[in-house]
């Protein structure tokens, strides 16, 4: 069976003890766990003892955990996401991402997922993959050292915002095998040439972690599945037949309002569809 879970950043107005509850009881195997202000805060006072207790809830609960780093007004109040590893003070955005591995790290999570961010106006191009290149090459080496795997996620409107933008990065790295990518397949609906199937089939051996949404061709808003266009059996079946065994996390930001309602019913809208694509009987589940 593919391991569902649900992204922390879609329960925005729940703690984060209760959250993980709600994700539990309902039966997710895991969380997508956004660092934010609100649910562990990577600068606030007595980190070290949060993440250890963290880390025993988690184990109670049964739960496997990803990083993600997506918060949006965590290093500045009033510039959203920013700074990123393209800005000029993008030393902030690095000193982040090493505390996210660090935490990973200590709770065993899965992967740790960022993205590149967006090119300010005054950065030329050629100097913005400059930075992107050097920045992840750093961030690399932390992961490297704390045996995380590192997920970039090809993210609509940013620098990288396609599997090639995703695969021109990785040879300009070297082609480390610590360097994966996240995938969310609304993101490939929304701006990929290749069906979403296909998508998931072309980068099956880097798959590190993978997020999961609705959305139209075009449009990059994170949908209820069945809002959107995403034919969702043939998208599991991929899944399933790449080998990747990792989370597959919901991935919807803007419905925190509804949270567990919505985590709810997108648990059984994904186990109904995984039933309309089975496992190959290879594989050896059902």
């Amino acid at each position: 069976m593919i391991r569902f879970g649900y992204g922390t950043n879609g329960f925005a107005n729940h703690r984060l003890t209760d959250a993980l509850d709600v994700i539990a009881d309902l039966g997710y195997a895991g969380v997508a766990l956004t660092l934010d202000h609100h649910h562990l805060d990577p600068y606030a006072d007595g980190l070290g003892p949060r993440v250890a207790k963290l880390a025993d809830r988690l184990r109670t609960l049964g739960l496997a955990v990803v990083i993600e780093t997506g918060a949006r007004f965590l290093l500045h109040p009033r510039r959203k996401h920013a700074p990123t590893l393209l800005d000029d003070d993008r030393e902030t955005r690095v000193d982040f991402l090493r505390r996210a591995v660090a935490i990973g790290a200590d709770l065993g999570a899965e992967a740790v997922s960022f993205w590149s961010g967006v090119r300010p106006a005054h950065v030329d191009p050629a100097l913005a993959w400059e930075r992107l290149v050097e920045g992840c090459a750093r961030i690399l080496d932390t992961a490297w050292g704390a045996g995380v795997p590192l997920g970039f996620e090809p993210e609509p409107g940013m620098l990288v915002e396609t599997i090639a933008g995703w695969r021109a990065l990785h040879r300009e790295l070297g082609s480390p095998t610590g360097f994966g990518i996240t995938l969310d397949i609304g993101h490939c609906r929304c701006n990929e040439p290749d069906p979403v199937p296909g998508c998931v089939e072309a980068v099956a051996g880097h798959l590190v972690n993978v997020q999961i949404d609705d959305m139209r061709r075009g449009v990059h808003e994170h949908l209820e599945f069945g809002e959107g266009e995403v034919d969702f059996p043939p998208v599991l079946r991929a899944l399933a037949d790449s080998g990747y065994r990792g989370l597959v996390a919901v991935e919807l930001p803007r419905h925190s309002h509804a949270a567990p309602t919505v985590a709810a019913q997108s648990l059984a809208f994904l186990r109904r569809a995984e039933r309309e694509a089975p496992y190959p009987a290879e594989g050896g589940a059902s």
